[in-house]
Order: C-alpha cells, then sequence, then structure tokens
C-alpha cells in the first residue's frame, strides 16, 4: 500500500471532521454524531492553529487521522503532545497506517522540541487492542485520565 502523510489545513475541516465523527461513533457503539458540529469545531481549530492533523493519504482517500495538541507541563519538561484522536478506516486497520501516523507525530514533536508525546490510556477491558498497539508504538503507561465537564 503506498500512502503519504500531510498536515491537514483548514481546507481540509470537512475531511477531518467526518473521520472524527467515524471515530465518535465507534467509540459510542453507534450513536449518531452531528457531523456538521464536527466540521465547524475542525475548521475553527484548524484555521487558529490550536490543533494539528494528520491525516493518512492514498491517491484522494483518507485512509486515517491523527489529531495532536501542543501542551505544556512542568512535569513532562516543557512542550509536548497529546493525541486526542487516532482514526482508521475500518478496512485499513492492521496495514501499518496508524504507527506511520504516530512516527510522523514523533518527528513533528522532535522538530518542535518536544520532550514526550501522551496519549489517554483507553479501558484495558473493552480497548485491550488499542493499549497494545500504543505500547508495541513504545508508550508507556503512567495512569487513567479524569475529566470534568465546565
Amino acid at each position: 500500500m503506498s500512502f503519504h502523510v500531510q498536515i491537514a489545513t483548514a481546507a481540509d475541516a470537512q475531511l477531518v471532521g467526518d473521520l472524527v465523527a467515524r471515530l465518535i461513533e465507534e467509540l459510542s457503539a453507534g450513536e449518531p454524531v452531528d457531523r456538521k458540529a464536527m466540521t465547524a469545531t475542525a475548521l475553527s481549530l484548524l484555521a487558529a492553529n490550536s490543533v494539528i492533523g494528520l491525516v493518512a493519504m492514498e491517491g484522494g482517500a483518507a485512509l486515517g487521522l491523527l489529531m495532536l495538541n501542543e501542551c505544556a507541563a512542568i512535569y513532562a519538561g516543557g512542550r509536548f503532545g497529546e493525541i486526542t484522536e487516532l482514526y482508521v478506516t475500518p478496512d485499513h486497520r492492521s496495514s501499518g497506517i496508524a504507527a506511520r501516523l504516530v512516527a510522523a507525530a514523533a518527528d513533528l514533536g522532535r522538530d518542535r522540541g518536544w520532550k514526550r508525546i501522551e496519549v489517554g490510556a483507553p479501558d484495558e477491558r473493552e480497548w485491550a487492542r488499542t493499549k497494545a498497539f500504543y505500547e508495541r508504538e513504545g508508550f508507556t503507561e503512567v495512569g487513567p485520565r479524569l475529566k470534568r465537564m465546565l
């Protein structure tokens, strides 16, 4: 399979919104997602350079997406990246796309002087395959994450 990874721009907002919507639908057992809202959010964030999107493309088709935030923390030694979404289309899974997206994120992070990349650890019982993928890619578990809705 021949594909390349490119950085998403505001012009890719609909593509990014659709891929994230597909991810959320899978994670929520098929609950419908407002694709217009996802696209609007993608457009807003990409246009403001608030997030970094990496898209795996083959010809004109998107095969996968990885979204990153640049964060900063003293515990992390300064700036670092956080993977917020990673999605590969079902018919292209287990073909190296996710690994290549993570490698591209690591290269981008090194270029920006990041000390590390983090990702939220999925529930081990339900998402064992996802957790195993991240561990194969060199991630180590540092604990779960909690959220508070505002």
